[in-house]
């Protein structure tokens, strides 16, 4: 995964970009209504995930756990589909997409941070961003009732953390790339005898 994410850190530093666009863009207009909040989430949901799966398709040979992102990637686009599809859902509804999202997004997240535990340090930025992912899905759950300003509120934090988590990442697997050369060189000898 080392090689895939130091190759491709431009596009975790994008993923964090537009969730910190998001997250902005829930605070600076509060007064949304519920239908714009949808399809402002569907929208995210799916460049997200379109972002990840490019990610993930180019660097398809280079990683054996490429099916982890895949299905992060293809669960984005497929909420961001359904989001934009039906955009008059109620904020119950709405509130279970965006949990099941956010929880599903933890959890591979966190799987993929301790796979990265083989090769980098620290790779704590990428398990803050499942943990935070995970505890955004349970504030949702718990508290479903939650009016739509409130919701932006959340939704606006969470998404801003997990942006600059991701930023962060980002910037750590570009300067990591001479090491996942190395990487990459040692599995090519392995498998070349």
């Amino acid at each position: 995964m080392l090689p895939l994410l130091s190759r491709f850190w431009w596009v975790l530093l994008l993923r964090g970009l537009a969730a910190i666009i998001f997250g902005v863009a829930a605070f600076a207009w509060p007064g949304l209504t519920l239908a714009l909040l949808v399809l402002i989430f569907g929208a995210y949901a799916f460049v997200d995930g379109v972002f990840l799966l490019v990610a993930v398709i180019g660097g398809w040979r280079q990683v054996n756990d490429r099916w982890l992102l895949l299905i992060e990637g293809l669960l984005g686009i497929g909420v961001g589909i359904l989001t934009l599809h039906a955009p008059a859902i109620t904020a119950i509804v709405l509130l279970f997409y965006i949990a099941v999202w956010s929880l599903a997004t933890g959890v591979i997240e966190i799987v993929q941070a301790f796979r990265l535990r083989e090769h980098v340090n620290n790779e704590i930025w990428l398990m803050l961003g499942g943990v935070a992912s995970i505890l955004f899905a349970v504030l949702l759950m718990w508290s479903p009732a939650t009016g739509a300003i409130a919701l932006l509120w959340v939704i606006g934090t969470y998404a801003i953390l997990f942006g600059l988590f991701l930023i962060v990442l980002a910037f750590k697997m570009r300067g990591l790339r001479d090491r996942a050369k190395e990487v990459v060189g040692r599995l090519d000898l392995r498998t070349s005898s």
